[in-house]
């Protein structure tokens, strides 16, 4: 265990304060770029929501102005969630320095119980991170994009993942695809979030398989895994806001898959049986339609 004494103590505080520094420095730039991402978010909610035209224009200035307030309050108070949540973990972290070499059975049970207020924290984090993630699909930069050359970048990407989960990836790529309209970035996380969803699914390791192809005037990109499948109630609410059946999940993953997939003017299907694995078939319309 390390010295506690005050001879110790300026190292301490010093990396902290650093540390801290840091972290208050982004605070405003931070709160602006949620509040502003969530409040895309929720207006792309309110143009589906009115799309029927049953609104008069003044009510649908009052509804786009309601969204927008509960969607800049949302994001601001994330934020202000997340800079605190930082920071208590960053001194859980050196407390746990400190506990390294922790001797004593006290010592010990003490930095068991770090290790757990440690893996809290993060779970708090990561939900946090969903949560700003699912906003931000409201920001679209479209490009116009070879969704093949998109989909080997992404293996690429996910190559070292996949070999530490025992996971084989399978590219059935078509030639000749059209071209598609695409925010490469959303596109990369669009995937990301299904080939974890498929790594959770396989936790002893199995086959992903990636297939695109072009039919009936769309272009579609399929995501297969031989995992441990799901029954009907559970894909029925696959794609809502914060199920998930994982205890650790946030279960905004899959709900921002769906989100992408809709900015792009796309559909997404899942088939899926218990104990034989899952499917995902995405389509997008082609860049000229």
């Amino acid at each position: 265990m390390a010295d506690p004494s005050a001879s110790n103590q300026p190292a301490t505080v010093g990396r902290r304060d650093e540390r801290l520094g840091t972290t208050s420095a982004d605070e405003p730039t931070s709160r602006d770029r949620a509040a502003e991402t969530t409040a895309a978010a929720a207006s792309g909610v309110f143009a589906e929501a009115t799309a029927s035209g049953a609104l008069t224009d003044d009510e649908r200035a009052r509804l786009r102005e309601r969204y927008e307030e509960v969607a800049s309050l949302a994001g601001g108070l994330a934020h202000e969630i997340r800079n605190p949540l930082s920071t208590i973990g960053m001194l859980l972290e050196l407390m746990s320095e400190d506990l390294a070499e922790a001797a004593s059975p006290r010592d010990r049970r003490l930095a068991n119980r770090l290790q757990t207020v440690q893996t809290e924290c993060q779970r708090l984090e990561n939900i946090l991170n969903a949560f700003l993630q699912f906003a931000r699909v409201g920001e679209l930069s479209l490009v116009e994009s070879d969704l093949n050359q998109l989909t080997r970048e992404f293996i690429d990407f996910y190559k070292p993942a996949a070999l530490e989960h025992r996971i084989e990836i399978s590219p059935h790529l078509a030639s000749d695809l059209p071209a598609v309209r695409v925010d490469p970035s959303l596109f990369r996380q669009m995937l990301l979030n299904l080939a974890r969803n498929a790594q959770q699914a396989m936790p002893g390791g199995g086959l992903i398989e990636l297939q695109t192809r072009f039919v009936d005037g769309r272009v579609q990109l399929a995501i297969i895994d031989n995992g441990a499948g799901m029954d009907e109630a559970t894909r029925s609410k696959l794609f809502q806001t914060f199920f998930s059946t994982k205890t650790s999940g946030s279960g905004l993953g899959l709900a921002t898959v769906r989100k992408i997939v809709e900015a792009h003017h796309g559909t997404i299907n899942c088939d899926s049986e218990p104990g034989r694995g899952t499917r995902f078939l995405i389509s997008f319309p082609p860049a000229t339609s």
